[in-house]
């Protein structure tokens, strides 16, 4: 249950000039949707909206038998889902889709537009879901909220109308240009997939290089260590002055800080090993995706045992390396060792890993090419990150009355 003194006290305010607080209950009615039991599901007639929907997903069950108009969904809706993912499906969303009917878990708002505008009650209703996920209890991934507490949640509004529609557009183009930068994002993220594809294949070749590549264990032009961990039961092995990476830290790719910090009495306490710069570190298990990520280091470190360190090697580019170990993330999960997905990567199967080499030189050229693409894609994510930042200061000031839009 939702702490309701709580939320007040985040969405409270002094109330600016020229407008007042309201509750959701005074400005729109909140319907829910129907528990479709699985034998009710069709393949045809209308599509049941279920909360992956909510997600973009198109995979749909079907009902065709009678039901309450009430729960009938047209494109350009307001939705609500009250029980879902913290940042992803829970809380409001516009259906895009086709028309159908609405599954349990998630409401049908309803806007009296005559007291409030619609576009700027979305806007109302992601800023409550952002207090709603910060206040549920526990760490957990799922967040829901029960229909009585959401129509007391209270929030200020603009009594004039055009100010509520400018309050809007001003939130709606931060939302385009979030949305621009993501499908960007998207977009150069698959063009370096191709790139990969066809360079680190030998499928195209870069001007100026011919000739047959070379096929090599990992074991055979160098080795790889793996790392470990100081006892947590010594407080002197830790918070001293060496670097010391965990396997959560690999989706950086470019490892170029780490928050762990040990003791040189730790690290000689240990089985960690200190690695130069310019390993290709791989995650040999770990939850999630952390199994099969590769990231190469550009600090001197050392890593837990959950990490293996691929020393360089003078006749080939660790850049190079990287790419092709990271091009090969689904092939290294396939050869995890283990039952039910808890399976683990290994020295051996690393050292035994066939890599393809063409001469230094167009190493070093390819490595370059994906290089500048990688600098591209981390200089528009941090774009989007300061564009998101940028939008949360505009909600918390232009939903607040704190700032206000001439």
């Amino acid at each position: 249950m939702m702490d309701l003194a709580v939320i007040e006290s985040e969405t409270s305010a002094p109330i600016p000039s020229g407008w007042s607080e309201r509750k959701l209950q005074d400005v729109a009615q909140l319907i829910n949707g129907r528990g479709f039991k699985p034998f009710e599901w069709d393949t045809a007639g209308l599509p049941i909206i279920r909360i992956q929907n909510l997600n973009g997903s198109d995979d749909f069950n079907y009902y065709s038998g009678r039901y309450d108009p009430k729960i009938e969904v047209d494109p350009g809706q307001l939705l609500f889902a009250w029980s879902g993912s913290r940042g992803t499906s829970f809380g409001p969303h516009i259906w895009n889709g086709p028309k159908g009917v609405l599954n349990y878990h998630t409401w049908k708002v309803r806007v009296n537009e005559s007291e409030i505008v619609p576009s700027f009650f979305f806007h109302v209703l992601r800023h409550l879901t952002r207090i709603i996920e910060d206040q549920a209890h526990g760490a957990s991934a799922l967040v829901h909220v029960q229909k009585w507490e959401m129509e007391k949640f209270p929030f200020q509004c603009p009594d004039d109308p055009d100010e509520q529609e400018a309050i809007a557009e001003a939130l709606s183009d931060a939302d385009a240009l979030i949305e621009g930068l993501e499908r960007l994002i998207a977009k150069k993220r698959l063009i370096k997939q191709g790139a990969m594809q066809d360079l680190l294949t030998a499928k195209r070749r870069l001007p100026g290089f011919s000739g047959e590549w070379e096929r090599a264990r990992v074991g055979s032009f160098t080795r790889a260590l793996a790392g470990g961990t100081p006892s947590t039961r010594v407080d002197g092995f830790w918070g001293g002055d060496v670097p010391w990476m965990s396997s959560g830290e690999l989706h950086a790719k470019r490892v170029r800080s780490v928050s762990g910090r040990i003791t040189p009495l730790g690290l000689a306490s240990s089985s960690a090993t200190m690695v130069p710069v310019g390993c290709v570190l791989l995650g040999l298990a770990g939850q999630g995706k952390t199994r099969g990520t590769a990231a190469i280091n550009e600090i001197e470190l050392c890593t837990n045992q959950s990490i293996a360190a691929i020393l360089p090697s003078a006749r080939h580019s660790s850049d190079f390396l990287f790419h092709e170990i990271d091009r090969r993330y689904d092939e290294l999960r396939a050869l995890s060792t283990g039952d039910g997905g808890r399976g683990g990567l290994n020295l051996r199967i690393i050292h035994e890993l066939e890599v393809p080499f063409p001469c230094l030189a167009e190493q070093e050229r390819i490595a370059s090419r994906l290089n500048d693409m990688d600098a591209e894609i981390q200089a528009l994510d941090t774009r989007l990150e300061k564009a998101r930042q940028v939008k949360e200061g505009m909600m918390q000031n232009l939903l607040t009355g704190r700032i206000r839009l001439v």
